[in-house]
Parts: structure tokens; sequence; C-alpha cells
């Protein structure tokens, strides 16, 4: 690289750095625009923010007994048997763990669901569970309802890639029913239905009473808190003094800054124009955020020209994933060895240290960014609930980027620490892993409770 292209590209990475910063000012502005759209969600106005209430509060920590959890968080799906003891823990007893094809996710409803029905069908089997039982399931559904009551609801829109056929708007606990039905498996009651952010606090608070918040930062994002019911409008005739968990779907949150990368992610994807703050914070997006920024450097000549054929690898949509950014923000190694073997895997050979620098430098910016957002977010719900931050707050967080990803947690609590100073103590963020598994069983556990209550 001659000398004026050098100072290009660094006058040309100095200018992307600048728009993928996040100040604090901005993250100040951020929580002021996120109690707005908190505010018009709860009163029932038109917002980006769904706030949806799940009609279920935290467990006490004294539920017991065995039951089953089928987690759908994106493109995996799990099904789980759980055991809890009364006394504030749960055992996760048998899982397993099912890819959905493409063919599945985007085919028709009846597809999909005959799909998940038969993974719990294997279940069953490989657990050698007696069928001639019947077994409480809470079902975990990881994406935007209309609750209607604590074992119905329906899909509101798809998320995360899926399209599936004839599922927005219907019941989606009445499709894995007749699904279950047209595979007979006559030995499952769903008893609770939750999005996976319920779940994940729900888990991480049998445990811990300090825990009101859970967020999931993986293939998607989203949060839920607990509530007064008096600030919501459509339960306000409950007992005001009651607490609800409320689902936000955060990740359409619209009052976010762009670059023009967003917006070629946003206008490639399944649903352009929405879920803009999960297209700038999720692992779903992130990889392809990366790999249009490194498409444009190498169209401008700035990085591996010594390598004519180096854009090849990167030329497809998502070809380029958030775990390799994972792998290459990881490299601590001298010479970034690391970097070097992973292009090689990928064709290109004969790189520059310099090369290797800068991808490590697209990689840290964009992480940087979507690690900034999801602090502002988090920030923004932590201070709703308890706005001078006197009390302690645990914030369960589950999700593949919050757990893999390397410094990414750490950026966050950063966040925090810039903006409340010794305060932001209280806010302490716990991985909840397989939490939302986990709070399905305690779902379940809670509607049987609810259920033998109704009856006496």
């Amino acid at each position: 690289m001659t000398q004026s292209s050098s100072v290009n590209c660094e006058k040309f990475l100095s200018d992307l750095e600048k728009a993928f910063s996040i100040s604090l000012n901005h993250i100040k502005v951020m929580i002021s625009q996120f109690h707005k759209e908190m505010k018009k969600g709860l009163s029932g106005h038109e917002s980006s923010l769904k706030m949806i209430p799940s009609l279920m509060d935290r467990p006490k920590g004294d539920e017991k007994g065995e039951f089953f959890a089928l987690d759908l968080g994106g493109t995996n799906f799990r099904v789980l048997a759980g055991k809890l003891d009364g006394k504030r823990k749960a055992i996760v007893s048998a899982v397993s763990k099912f890819a959905i094809p493409k063919k599945d996710m985007q085919g028709t409803g009846v597809q999909l669901f005959d799909f998940i029905a038969d993974g719990i069908d294997a279940f069953l089997t490989e657990n050698s569970i007696d069928r001639s039982k019947v077994y409480d399931l809470a079902f975990t559904f990881s994406f935007p309802v209309e609750q209607t009551s604590l074992a119905a609801g329906k899909l509101i829109v798809w998320t995360k890639g899926f399209t599936a056929k004839g599922v927005q708007g219907q019941d989606v606990v009445e499709l894995l029913n007749q699904a279950l039905e047209r595979k007979l498996i006559r030995c499952i009651n769903v008893t609770a239905l939750a999005n996976d952010t319920v779940g994940t606090l729900v888990a991480r608070s049998y445990a811990d009473p300090t825990c009101d918040m859970g967020v999931i930062m993986g293939t998607g994002t989203n949060a839920c808190y607990r509530e007064k019911l008096s600030n919501i409008q459509e339960l306000q005739s409950l007992n005001p003094k009651e607490h609800m968990i409320v689902n936000m779907e955060w990740g359409n949150f619209d009052k976010v800054r762009l670059t023009r990368y967003d917006r070629q992610v946003d206008e490639a994807s399944v649903n352009p124009g929405a879920m803009y703050l999960e297209k700038m914070v999720s692992g779903m997006y992130l990889g392809e955020i990366t790999r249009l920024i490194l498409m444009d450097l190498m169209k401008r000549d700035f990085i591996f020209i010594r390598n004519p054929d180096s854009a090849e690898p990167f030329q497809k949509k998502d070809s380029f994933k958030t775990g390799d950014m994972s792998l290459i923000e990881g490299d601590e190694t001298e010479n970034l060895h690391e970097i070097e073997r992973f292009l090689e895997n990928h064709g290109i050979s004969n790189v520059s240290l310099y090369d290797k620098t800068v991808l490590k430098r697209l990689c840290e910016m964009v992480s940087t960014r979507a690690a900034g957002l999801g602090a502002g977010a988090i920030s923004a719900v932590v201070s709703w609930m308890d706005p001078e931050l006197k009390d302690r707050h645990t914030v369960a967080v589950d999700g593949s980027l919050f757990e893999k990803y390397p410094g990414f947690g750490l950026k966050i609590e950063n966040t925090f620490k810039k903006l409340y100073g010794e305060k932001a103590e209280n806010i302490t963020l716990v991985h909840s892993k397989d939490g939302s598994g986990k709070g399905a069983a305690i779902m379940a556990a809670v509607a049987a409770s609810a259920a033998e209550m109704q009856k006496s």
C-alpha cells in the first residue's frame, strides 16, 4: 500500500469510527426516547416498543415438581425436562436440541409445527418417557405474541428470518396442539406460553429475588421487566399494587442512528423498515454489517490489495458471520496469527499485519456499537423502574452474543460505569445459560399451581 493510499484508508476508518461511535450523550438521548416509547406502549398507543403483558409475575421460589419445556428461540429449538425443588433450585434433567431447516422456517406453519412435534416425539423416545402419563409443558416462543391467556397467544409478526405461512394472527399453542395430535402425541398438556426473555427472567428470579429484568442477546435481541399493573393501561382495573412481567419487543425500537451499511442490511432483510435495534445489536446481523464495510474497503483498494481474488469468499450475503468476528476480535496472538489462519481458510493468503489490524478494528467498531446500544437499552429499563438507582437490579442475560463474544458484557458494564459512576454497582449482569428453557419449566409449575388453586 502506498503512503497516500494508507493515509486515505486511515481517514476512511476514522470517519467510520465516528459514524459507529456511541457517545454518553447519545445514550442519554436514547434513554429519554426509550422512556417515551415505553410510556406510549403501556398506554396502548402506537409505539415501536410493543410492551406486551405476559400475564405472569416472578415465581415465589417455592414452586416444585417435574415439568417439561419447549424452547423455540431462533434457528434451533430445545425440548427439556426440569425439576424444581421448592427451595429456589431448578435442575434440567434432560435436554435435546434440534436445528430447524430453512425450508421449515420459511415454508408453511404446518411444516414448521410438524417438525417441532417430531422433535418432541424424538425427545420422549430418547429419554424413555412413559407415554401413558400426561405431562405439563410450557412453550417458550421467542417471537412477538399477543398473549390472550397464560396458555394462548397469537403471533403478531415473524422475526429472525422466519416467514412460515399461515402462522401470523394464529394461536401458536393451538398450532402446536394440532401438530401433536397429527403425530399422535397425547401425553403432553401445554399449560403456559411465554417469550424467551420472560423465561430468562423467571428462571433467574426463581433463584434470585433481586432479578427484575431479562434480556436476550443472541441471534436476536429482546427484553422484559417487572411493571406495576397501575402503569399498564389495559390492566389498571386489577390490583394496582401488583406487578406483571412485560415483554418489550425492544428489537423494534426505531429511534436509532443508521449508517449506510445498516440501511443496506435492512433493505436486504426479510422485514425491511422494521426491527432496527435488532439489526444493529444481534448476532444475526453484526457479521453482515462488518462484511459490507469490508467489501467497501476492498473496492477502494484499502485492504487485501495483494490478493486480487480476495473478495470472492465474502461476496455472498451472510458469508461473514458474527462468530467470525468473535474469533477475529478475540485474537491476542503475536502478529495476529488466528486472523491469518482464518483468512487462509477462506483462500486469502499473504496478508500484511496492517490488513489483519484493520479487519480487527472493523469487528471492534461494530461490536462496540452493539454493546453501547445494548447498554443504553438496559439502562433505559432499569432507570424506568428505579430512576434514582437506589435498589439492586439483577439483569438475567441469555444468548450466544453475550455468552461467547469476547468482552461484550464487559463493554456493557463499562458503559454503566460511565453513566452512573458508583451507582453502576447496583446493576448486575448475570449470564443465565439456558434461562429460557429453565424458565419455561418454572412457568409450567406456576401455571399448574394456579390451576390447582382455581380448582380448590
